[in-house]
């Protein structure tokens, strides 16, 4: 009986563990593939707030996830849309499952990655967006949120014709807030006398409330829009696009959510940054500390013009370029600023 037992329980762990750390949205049901190109020695995995379709933070995450199993052969791993109530078995299934590392994409994973790590000291615990560490195996990764503000105002500053410029974010979170306080800094580095407006839609998904929030900016004479709210963002997009003015996307390259309305993006390139970091790892160089990377390391920039290539004009498109080149150089320190 003693041996049955123990076969039905081994058998029960296994089950629950490939059910952990398979991609599950908040209900539980598998979503996605979990899956590698290469020969396994390498496994890494994601726990997402939201849907990896969002068009913006998840995703950027996922892109990360996929160009690490494309450089490196890793197997990888996500799951979707994770409760607060499930952060800790979520890490804990995939730490036991073998996974090397392990991403919790957000600055709220912080506290459960540094409780659960100590459990499991040969796994590498990487949570975005906060500047968080723990030896020996805790380190954060961030995208500078600043800096791709900064830069989003410098294109608004540039280009307004009404002299007054918007931003609309999500949730009133660290890495939101650091993005729209760059946008308003940026904007004001260009022209100190300019009016930025801001609002906060209080979520990522509710896409109705920030079409609702980017009309009323544009009503006030806002004539560029900077959007970083996700999913819900891409109502304030629609916004733009119904009232003919141009939007600045955020965080991934969003032109083709609507061409004839998005200038540009700013662009944080977590899955570049991700490269930098598991490559380190690799190499035995990892440490636990706070990874921040910008626009000098490669990892903030600016989308393509596309369409608005030839329509913007030069002496504009050089301005801002000479901003970026200043940031890249040390020149500028655009957080010596915000004051």
């Amino acid at each position: 009986m003693k041996k049955l037992f123990s076969t039905l329980l081994v058998f029960v762990l296994v089950v629950g563990l490939l059910a952990g750390c398979g991609n599950t949205d908040s209900s539980g049901d598998v979503t996605g593939e979990q899956k590698g190109s290469g020969d396994g020695n390498l496994k890494v995995a994601a726990l997402l707030p939201g849907p990896v379709n969002d068009q913006g933070w998840n995703a950027t995450a996922y892109n990360g996830l996929k160009l690490v199993e494309e450089k490196f052969g890793a197997e990888i791993a996500y799951t979707e849309s994770v409760p607060v109530s499930d952060y800790e078995e979520t890490f804990r299934n995939y730490a036991v499952a073998g996974y090397d590392i392990i991403i919790g994409h957000g600055f709220e994973f912080g506290d459960t990655a540094m409780k659960v790590a100590p459990e499991f000291p040969e796994t590498k615990f990487i949570v975005t967006s906060t500047n968080i560490s723990q030896e020996p195996n805790v380190a954060s990764l961030n995208t500078d949120n600043f800096e791709q503000g900064f830069i989003q105002g410098v294109v608004a500053a540039t280009l307004t014709e009404t002299n007054t410029v918007g931003a609309v974010g999500g949730l009133e979170i660290p890495p939101i807030i650091d993005s729209l306080r760059g946008f308003e800094v940026g904007a004001k580095y260009i022209n100190p006398d300019i009016n930025v407006l801001t609002v906060f839609t209080g979520d990522f998904e509710d896409a109705a409330k920030a079409k609702e929030m980017a009309v009323a900016l544009i009503e006030k004479g806002v004539d560029i829009l900077m959007v970083d709210a996700d999913q819900a963002g891409i109502g304030s997009i629609e916004a733009a696009a119904d009232k003919g003015i141009l939007a600045i996307g955020a965080n991934g390259d969003q032109n083709a959510l609507a061409p004839d309305t998005i200038v540009t993006s700013g662009v944080d390139d977590l899955a570049m940054a991700l490269e930098i970091l598991v490559q380190d790892i690799l190499d035995g160089k990892f440490e636990a500390k706070y990874y921040d990377l910008g626009v000098a390391e490669g990892a903030v920039y600016l989308a393509p013009y596309y369409g608005f290539e030839d329509k913007l004009a030069q002496e504009d498109k050089d301005a801002i370029a000479q901003v970026i080149e200043d940031m890249k150089s040390g020149k500028l320190d655009a957080h010596s600023l915000d004051k």
